[in-house]
């Protein structure tokens, strides 16, 4: 039986800097948004984190919602963490979020300093931690001034929850004043964590440049669209898909005839390059340097070899990326 952890571990992952910080992240970071809840068995979930530490894998994301049900990523979390890598927390960066509905009334949601406050001492007690690495607000919130949420964020800072604080699916223009408000408060922002990928380049009209020019780094999720630019859906649907099993998050409409033929001609592509369609598509996310990681969702070991093993081939001539954008057209 092999040991754990694996010695080499860092010798076969690339780390990139966030933005202007201290902090390196590893180029591909594990999300534990599904396959980790209770719906899992523990001990899949189990293998899938000490799996991804063996090959340089130090990030793992999580959020107050993740499961399902909402809460239950970051108590099975917390229990393999007690378990497995209690003598390596320092070895770790664990991030949470909160943003969405997690419990009833008017303190549970968005972005009051009330419910940011409480959701991370929730989100501590089911993990067992005194700290996370990172707190994100996970979405804007519509009403609550923007002054209040990132002052929150400045709270847990100084109350030492958290040692760095990000946001997740903040718009170019509102980032910009979220950073700045942080910059000015003394908690600079440390990553933002938008939904980025060839089927959804929004990220490209401004904002990875204001991550860029404010020195915040920027961390990719859903970079394989859901699945989409996988092999998995080119012969069809299967029966044991995410598209087949009713998800909210990819269904069978989405996966139009269109967008299937863009599929089949990127695929055609990364044949080329000799790569799996999904390499592909996660070294596609890291050709801009201020992209400081992609962020995977795994229910097998074997997607997290395949994630890791795209960074030997990760570079793109411009002809490549001049055919991906055809492919794409």
């Amino acid at each position: 039986m092999s040991s754990f952890p694996n010695p080499d571990r860092y010798q076969q992952m690339e780390y990139r800097r966030s933005g202007r910080s201290g902090i390196k992240l590893p180029a591909i970071s594990l999300g534990l948004w599904h396959n980790f809840g209770d719906s899992t068995r523990v001990d899949n979930s189990r293998e899938l984190l000490r799996h991804a530490f063996d090959l340089g894998i130090t990030h793992f994301d999580l959020a107050n919602n993740y499961g399902p049900p909402p809460g239950s990523a970051e108590e099975n979390f917390g229990r393999i963490l007690r378990e497995d890598f209690r003598a390596y927390r320092d070895e770790l960066i664990i991030s949470t979020k909160a943003g969405y509905t997690m419990w009833q009334g008017p303190y549970g949601d968005w972005g009051s300093r009330k419910y940011l406050v409480a959701s991370l001492d929730q989100s501590l007690k089911r993990m067992g931690l005194e700290y996370v690495d990172i707190f994100y607000h996970h979405r804007p919130d519509p009403e609550t001034p923007l002054e209040e949420t990132m002052r929150a964020l400045d709270h847990v800072v100084r109350q030492g929850k958290a040692l760095y604080v990000a946001l997740s699916n903040y718009p170019a223009d509102l980032a910009a004043q979220a950073i700045a408000i942080l910059r000015d408060l003394g908690t600079p922002c440390l990553i933002h964590q938008p939904r980025y990928s060839m089927f959804e380049r929004t990220p490209e009209q401004g904002l990875i440049q204001t991550l860029g020019d404010a020195g915040v780094g920027c961390i990719a999720f859903s970079p394989l669209a859901g699945g989409v630019l996988t092999d998995r859906y080119l012969q069809g649907i299967p029966e044991d898909s995410r598209a087949a099993s009713g998800s909210k998050f990819l269904s069978e409409s989405q996966l139009t005839e269109e967008k299937m033929e863009k599929v089949r001609r990127l695929n055609i592509i990364a044949q080329q390059r000799e790569q799996k369609l999904a390499q592909m598509a996660l070294a596609w996310v890291l050709r801009d340097d201020r992209v400081t990681s992609v962020l995977i969702g795994a229910s097998k070991t074997a997607q997290i070899d395949d994630a890791v093993a795209m960074l030997a081939h990760r570079q793109f001539s411009e002809t490549e990326l001049a055919a991906i954008d055809a492919a794409l057209m």
